[in-house]
């Protein structure tokens, strides 16, 4: 498919002149407007126009200075460039300084008009899709919590649409950071259930000693602490929803108990007999494939198949690299409130990154880069840190880039120390040797609420 032609809107009132210019402008692949005044020009010139804007100064009635003035009152962002006589030069320099995009001394070269379109409609065009890119994000900030417009995401928040009322437990695959709780509150939220509570257990966080408690609740004196009833997570997310996140990570005692749970809908508190019966939809988070007998190591294979009546796969961040810079918009825009930052513009560097680099942190690791960005620690999608100079040695610039990588790792996993060993595949006295090392302060890179 062919790319649309760049539209210029071009204003001399010398008719000549302007069909003469109009035809310089389409041979270099440009649709021209052509208007013989200011007067059809501002008739027909929206601040959704997506081009650039060409005008002589002296015309009669309303000049090219005043249109320009306009112009500016509709669209301070709206590049116009100014064609001017030699006498003309200081009113158009003083333009310039009030924001006008340049100005064209006549007689000029085809050329010098051409290539300064060029840059005034690159500039345009940015402008215009960073203005799109920010509408889209506060419409789905508004009622889609699930951000993308790929078809991978339009299809995920249809099937969560279809399936968020039948009360069906659901299994979530994803990758770290790919948002699996997010599509739990979306179940939660739009089935009949959103009454009740969302209440979510990360398994991998809790020790062995506690996880049952956690779940179940106890009664006092049912163990060495424990001085008064305590209501477990199942039963406060009875009449709601039950979200147990990193469930390969959950102790196998603990999964004979939960597989009771799921078949008969009832639990037992640690230190009574009593069973007590539960309301509730689980929904239960893997990053691993639970399918895979290997990757599913000691995790109970009947549990694996009592929770798998539906599964939903979240795409990673790189099979839907169209929805970056959407995703970047809408996190920049959020990290510019929270600290009172102006939101940036996506330039072509940053636009760069964002397309090239292939985001093993998912969302989660997109967020934390627009946090940096708006906060001036990232620019143009070049690193902060300063890259190996040509006599750094080859040790100094493997150590550089094993430094960056931990730097990486960590932003990807919130500053976790489990999972950020587990992605680098080191022990874990390796890693904290490594950090000292480096001079790097895990603590930063810890999730902000």
């Amino acid at each position: 498919m062919m790319e649309p032609l760049t539209p210029v809107a071009l204003v001399d009132d010398d008719k000549d002149l302007r069909r003469a210019t109009a035809q310089t402008l389409e041979l270099a692949g440009f649709t021209v407007s052509a208007f013989a005044g200011a007067k059809a020009a501002l008739a027909e010139l929206t601040p959704d126009f997506a081009g650039a804007v060409v005008t002589d100064i002296r015309m009669p009635e309303i000049d090219g200075l005043q249109l320009f003035d306009m112009l500016k009152e509709r669209d301070a962002d709206l590049p116009v460039i100014l064609v001017t006589g030699h006498g003309d030069i200081p009113m158009a320099v003083q333009a310039i300084q009030n924001g006008a995009y340049d100005f064209i001394a006549k007689p000029f070269a085809a050329d010098r008009l051409i290539q300064s379109v060029h840059r005034a409609s690159e500039k345009r065009r940015l402008v215009m899709e960073n203005r799109a890119l920010r509408r889209a994000a506060e419409d789905a900030q508004d009622s889609l919590p699930l951000i993308g417009q790929t078809p991978a995401m339009e299809n995920l928040r249809n099937i969560l649409r279809h399936i968020a009322d039948t009360d069906v437990d659901v299994l979530v695959a994803g990758e770290t950071g790919s948002g699996k709780e997010v599509v739990a509150q979306l179940l939660h939220q739009w089935s009949r259930r959103r009454k009740g509570n969302f209440v979510a257990l990360n398994c991998g966080a809790l020790p062995e000693t506690v996880i049952e408690s956690e779940l179940f609740g106890h009664e006092a004196g049912a163990f060495t602490g424990a001085q008064k009833r305590r209501m477990g997570r199942i039963e406060h997310a009875s009449g709601g929803t039950l979200f147990l996140d990193e469930i390969e990570s959950m102790p196998v005692a603990t999964q004979v108990k939960m597989l009771r749970v799921l078949e008969m809908r009832e639990i037992t508190p640690l230190g009574t007999n009593e069973v007590r019966p539960v309301d509730l939809r689980v929904v239960a988070a893997a990053k691993i494939d639970l399918g895979d007998p290997e990757a599913r190591g000691d995790f109970r294979e009947d549990l694996y198949y009592r929770l798998n009546v539906v599964t939903i796969s979240i795409p990673p961040l790189r099979e839907r690299r169209d929805d970056v810079p959407l995703l970047f918009t809408h996190f920049a825009a959020r990290a510019a409130a929270r600290f009172h930052r102006d939101v940036p513009a996506l330039s072509q560097s940053l636009r760069r990154h964002l397309s090239s680099h292939t985001w093993p942190g998912n969302v989660r690791e997109l967020s934390h880069f627009a946090e940096r960005v708006v906060l001036g620690l990232e620019g143009g999608g070049e690193k902060a840190i300063s890259l190996p100079s040509a006599s750094t040695t080859l040790p100094e610039k493997l150590e550089q880039y094993e430094a960056e990588i931990i730097r990486e790792a960590l932003a990807a996993n919130d500053g976790d120390v489990r999972r950020t060993i587990e992605a680098l595949g080191i022990p874990r006295k390796t890693f904290y040797d490594k950090l000292q090392r480096h001079g790097i302060n895990r603590t930063g890179y810890a999730a902000r609420k």
